[in-house]
């Protein structure tokens, strides 16, 4: 049976069968997401997830703006 991944930008787990993976073309690297939300704010336009509120990592520690 395959395993959760963890959404590389908001740190969701991903069920099995959803989400969406995107391989890096020049180093083979696979990064896992669970919307295209996460994929458009944390990979192509480069946010950090520190400072979006909807994301894990902030509530660990982000900034209060």
């Amino acid at each position: 049976m395959v395993g959760t991944q963890r959404c590389e930008f908001c740190g969701k787990d991903i069920e099995p069968g959803t989400g969406m993976a995107f391989v890096r073309t020049k180093d083979g690297s696979i990064h896992w997401f669970c919307s295209k939300k996460c994929k458009v704010k944390g990979f192509e336009q480069g946010f950090k997830p520190r400072e979006t509120k909807w994301t894990t990592a902030y509530e660990k520690g982000g900034k209060e703006k």
